[in-house]
């Protein structure tokens, strides 16, 4: 690396750290045709907007925040979040399958972050050691490349979809996982992997149960053979109170320990959870890191790594939301009315999936499978040159690597046979 002369003062890791970030760049371009007059059709932002382009807000969480006391917004939140809200994460994370998972043996804990990013920094930072890789699908969020450097730790991948789809895991590349889990379990002391699902940005894609149940299954039947290395599954939630089963990793669970599969020691099982999507509170930085294990003392350890590290990183998360939500979810009447709204936000995005799945089947465009949350996806071989087509006609989407992110968080209903249009020209003119 050439390092600027004038700026020794930067470390060698700071001056690899460069570029601008690909999502804001392409908003920034939507903008500024906008801005020109151009009637100019946002896929963009990975925020969830109203069909008249204003950010969707639920409104019963803003009445929540608007008359919450002065205090709660200014005092600091204990070093490893408020009690009550650290209840109401797990719950989260594991709906009505709590109970059974509790019962069954399981101990849970959990630590507040500043968003869903926080709690994938936790987790980077404390279950893979240094220079080890964490295995992620080969289509993903593109900031888990930088939270894993950060951490000074790699990245090994496995196709998001298997080349030859069967009947029983149509959506599951599982021998590509098995065979890079074995490689890692082999090599590393530690193995941890990512898995944002259901409603995987950038895609859309949402496992059904039964590749849930053998991704599950021989993660734990790696860590019984080898149990000298750490395993961390780590279900990155950030979108699941958007999915047709927003458990349905906690009813998995239930299920294979159910069926007498024991859980291995070596094994910590987490869910990274962002309410900035499920409570429309972006800019308020609140998300939790859930874990699970049968001992009741690992999960008390964990509770201290977590908070100490946080100490050392960001202090403490911010309090007004975790104080606020808490409140709302603790009464029937404050959750249901969050639920209801939460459900037209919903069905918001299930319209604009269904559009855009049914222009895109009408004209011949094969994008991936997709089924829940903000995004979809169309895989391609020149994702700069699509997504040039498509700005050409004021449709604009983002170049990621080996695809095209649609953003349908953002697209309008009236706009989606536009962008099914745009992918279709693009693709003729690339192919």
């Amino acid at each position: 690396m050439v390092v600027d002369e004038g700026m020794q003062y930067l470390s060698s890791h700071g001056h690899e750290k460069t570029g601008n970030d690909v999502i804001f760049s392409w908003l920034a371009r939507y903008q500024n045709a906008a801005a020109a007059g151009a009637d100019a059709v946002n896929g963009t932002v990975g925020a969830l907007l109203e069909d008249d382009g204003s950010l969707a807000v639920n409104g019963v969480v803003d009445a929540a925040l608007r008359v919450a006391p002065a205090t709660e917004f200014s005092a600091y939140a204990p070093l490893k979040g408020l009690p009550a809200f650290l209840d109401l994460a797990v719950t989260l994370a594991l709906g009505d399958q709590r109970e059974v998972l509790e019962a069954g043996g399981l101990f849970t804990g959990a630590t507040a972050t500043p968003g869903g990013s926080g709690a994938l920094f936790l987790a980077a930072n404390n279950f893979a050691e240094r220079g080890d890789a964490v295995l992620l699908r080969d289509r993903h969020w593109g900031p888990y490349a930088g939270f894993l450097r950060g951490c000074q730790l790699k990245t090994a991948t496995y196709p998001l979809l298997p080349q030859t789809p069967s009947e029983a895991s149509p959506f599951l590349d599982l021998q590509g996982f098995k065979t890079q889990l074995e490689s890692l379990a082999t090599t590393q002391k530690t193995v941890m992997t990512w898995l944002n699902d259901p409603a995987h940005n950038p895609t859309g894609l949402s496992l059904p149960g039964e590749s849930r149940a053998a991704l599950l299954t021989a993660f734990m039947e790696s860590a019984m053979r080898h149990e000298h290395t750490g395993h961390t599954l780590l279900i990155d939630a950030a979108y699941h109170l958007y999915a047709d089963e927003p458990h349905g990793w906690a009813e998995t669970l239930a299920e294979v320990l159910a069926s007498g599969v024991p859980w291995p020691e070596n094994m910590v099982i987490c869910f990274a959870l962002s309410l900035s999507k499920s409570h429309t509170i972006y800019g308020l930085r609140t998300g939790a890191l859930v874990y699970l294990h049968p001992e009741v003392e690992s999960v008390e350890r964990l509770n201290d790594v977590m908070g100490v590290t946080g100490r050392q990183t960001w202090s403490a998360a911010p309090r007004i939301a975790q104080h606020v939500l808490s409140e709302l979810h603790a009464s029937p009447s404050g959750g249901s009315a969050w639920s209801d709204e939460r459900d037209r936000l919903g069905q918001l995005l299930h319209r604009r999936r269904s559009a855009f799945l049914r222009a895109c089947e009408a004209r011949n465009v094969p994008v991936n499978p997709s089924h829940d949350g903000f995004f979809a996806w169309y895989e391609c071989d020149d994702p700069v040159a699509v997504a040039e087509s498509c700005a050409n006609n004021h449709v604009y989407l983002v170049p990621l690597s080996g695809g095209v992110r649609i953003g349908l968080c953002a697209v309008p209903e009236a706009s989606v046979e536009r962008v099914a249009q745009a992918l279709f020209e693009a693709m003729e003119a690339t192919s």
